[in-house]
Order: structure tokens, then sequence, then C-alpha cells
């Protein structure tokens, strides 16, 4: 876009007295004085007209980046419209790519008297988005007071960040809830899913279950459930295989899938109620069931992946501990066939040997002719389904 077309542009979509854009003849650069009032006024030209930020080669965007900087209530506005403008692919670019724009986010976010630490999580989530993010696992930081001494990346202080934050203790002004986001990004890389799933020891769990405590209750935020249990289904997808080293890791991730799953009066046998882990036995009427539906299919596509991936001593640790009546009851109660094509999948794995068994039985006593066994259904033979398009859809936050 030439200068003069840009300084129209720019008059026309912020108005008079909003933005004073003055050409410096010499430099060929925009100078923007811009007022709190002013940047406010700026935010709704981020989701409808976005380009008008990249105009003389995206200085509008420069600016924005000193401007998360300024006094807090300048920040809050600018970073609305990075967060909104950043859907565009060369916005996005621009921003996750610089890192010392990045270095000033992870200075701020990890500030516990930050006032605008939801909006920077709001931000490096919608960030992540770029390939280029997988490099925070590398990308190394000055130890930060308030975190373990032994986060010396970008990616494990925001876990750790997160890990603190999420219940309001680490910063009174955020819960840092959006962060999930941006680790359900990553995990589909990788090197971050082996990260998130290697055990370091006996005595320490996978970094995955940092997500776990947040899978349930459906009282607790949607961005917090839906990106906790995206960022497990995506590391058990990318982690290369093979996927036997998880048994260590199924005692820790099967209760916390399993109870969100669970309503508040299944009807689940004694023998059965007696497989499931102590925790989930007696939940009282209180508990509810998870209601969002791309939580429940997170959920159940991620006991699959487990049963899929972890062999045979999986399965059977994933069996033994009751998944399969749990499951059961959310065929039954989900009136969704995307949900119950995804159980039907982990049906077909847990119980697919006993449903041959008992399909070759009744043949065999009635002369050879296949009848209907199990809940008057026919045993669930599916051929698990192809991993799709959808299997590598990373949540989006605007």
């Amino acid at each position: 876009m030439e200068t003069g077309e840009g300084n129209q542009v720019a008059l026309e979509y912020y108005g008079t007295g909003i933005v004073v854009a003055a050409l410096a003849k010499r430099l060929k650069t925009w100078q923007f004085v811009i007022e709190d009032s002013s940047t406010e006024n700026l935010v709704p030209y981020s989701k409808t007209q976005p380009d008008i930020f990249k105009i003389s080669q995206l200085a509008p965007v420069k600016d924005l980046k000193l401007l998360v900087k300024d006094y807090s209530s300048i920040a809050n506005s600018a970073l609305t419209i990075l967060i909104n403008s950043s859907t565009d692919l060369e916005i996005l670019k621009s921003l996750a790519e610089d890192d010392g724009f990045l270095e000033s986010i992870f200075h701020r976010i990890t500030n516990p008297k930050d006032p605008n630490a939801t909006l920077f999580s709001m931000l490096l989530s919608n960030l992540a988005k770029s390939d280029s993010f997988v490099r925070l696992l590398d990308l190394k930081r000055p130890t930060v007071p308030s975190l373990s001494p032994t986060a010396t990346n970008a990616f494990d202080q925001l876990l750790d960040l997160f890990n603190k934050g999420v219940s309001g203790s680490y910063n009174p002004k955020s819960k840092f809830e959006y962060l999930p986001y941006l680790f359900a990004d990553l995990a589909k890389f990788p090197s971050i899913s082996t990260h998130l799933i290697s055990i370091p020891d006996s005595n320490t769990p996978p970094l995955l279950t940092t997500f776990t405590p947040h899978t349930s209750p459906p009282t607790l935020p949607l961005p917090l459930r839906l990106g906790s249990t995206s960022a497990i289904r995506n590391a058990l997808l990318s982690v290369p295989s093979p996927l036997e080293t998880i048994s260590p890791l199924i005692p820790h991730i099967i209760p916390p899938l399993l109870l969100p799953l669970i309503g508040s009066d299944p009807a689940f046998s004694d023998s059965e109620t007696d497989l499931l882990p102590p925790e989930l036995q007696l939940l009282g009427p209180e508990h509810k069931q998870e209601t969002d539906l791309q939580v429940l299919n997170n959920i159940v596509e991620s006991l699959f992946l487990i049963c899929a991936r972890g062999g045979d001593a999986a399965k059977k640790a994933v069996k033994d501990m009751g998944a399969y009546p749990v499951v059961r009851e959310v065929h039954v109660g989900v009136e969704d066939e995307g949900i119950r094509e995804s159980v039907e999948r982990v049906v077909q794995l847990l119980m697919g040997d006993e449903v041959e068994e008992e399909k070759d039985e009744a043949m065999r006593r009635d002369g050879g002719i296949e009848l209907q066994v199990g809940n008057g259904e026919r045993g669930t033979g599916m051929k698990p389904k192809e991993t799709d398009d959808d299997d590598d859809k990373i949540v989006e936050i605007f």
C-alpha cells in the first residue's frame, strides 16, 4: 500500500482526533500519537478491519507492541487489539517470531502484580497457533523468584505459572484459565508431548498431570476444562510411538478422565462400582456429568488413544479401573452421534474380545445363526475411525 493511501485509510477508519498519523518524509515510517481513550477507540477495528493495522509494513503493530508496556489501561486496550488481530497470519507471524516482544510478555505475565495477566495469557494462547512457538521449550529465561527454580525455559515457566496461578493465589487479578489453550496447541509437537508425558522419576508424576485436576466439575470455566482436556488428548495423539511407556501414567490420569463422564445417578452394579477407583465410588447427587460435547469428546478420545497406543497392558489397566461401565453410561445418556461413535471405539478396544466370544458362543448354540448380544444390540465390532482433520483441530479463542 502506498503511504498516501495508508494515510487516507488510517484517517477513514480511525477518525480524526483518534490517531494523529504523520508521515515522516525522510524515514518513510508512520508515527502514532495515541492516548488512552484513543487506544480504546481502536479496539472495535481490530475485529472488523484488522487490515488497517498492517499499513506501512505493520507499523501500527510495532507501536502496539510497545504500548503493552505502558500504563495498565493503555496496555489493556493494546493487548485486546493484538489478541483480536492476531488471527491474521501476517500479524501472527510478526508477534510470534519476535523474541524481544515475547520476553516483554513473559516478564509481565510472571509478575504477580500485573493487572493484565489474563489478557497476556489470552494473547500467548493465540500466538501458539504459530508453529514457531514450539521453540518455547528451548527458549531460556532467567529464573523467576515466584516460580520453581528448576523452570529455566519459557514453556516450563508458563506451565508452573498455570499450576500455581489457576487458584488465584499467584496473582489475585488472574487465574490464567486461557493458558491451557497454549499447551493444547503446543502438545501437537512430538518434542512437547514427550516432555509432558515423560516420567522424571518414581516420585514425580509426569507434567501432563498438571491438567488433570481441571477436567471436572462442569462448574469450572469452560476454557479451563476445554483447554486442559485438549492438552491431554493432543499430547496422547502426537507423542511418538510406541506408547507402552505411558503405563505408569495410567493411575494418575484415568480417574480424572473418568470423573467428568459419570452422572449423578449412574446405573452401575455393585461389582462395577467396586472396579472404580475409590475416589469415584461415592460421588453423591451433587456431582454432575460434563455437559460440553467437545470436552466429552476430548476425554473419550483420550481413553481411546491410551488403549489403542498403549498396548495390551494399557487396555487391561484401563478396563480394570472400571472404564467400560462409565463409557457405557455415556453412550446411553449423551444424545450425540459423534460422542457415541467415540465411545463405541473405546468399547471395541476394551470389550471386543469378550463380545466376539459371546457372539461365537451364541452362534454355536443356535446352529451358526448370528444373534444379537448384550443390551439387545449387535456387538460393537466397529473398525477404529481413521484419523481425520478433526484430530488436528486445535481450539481457538477468537
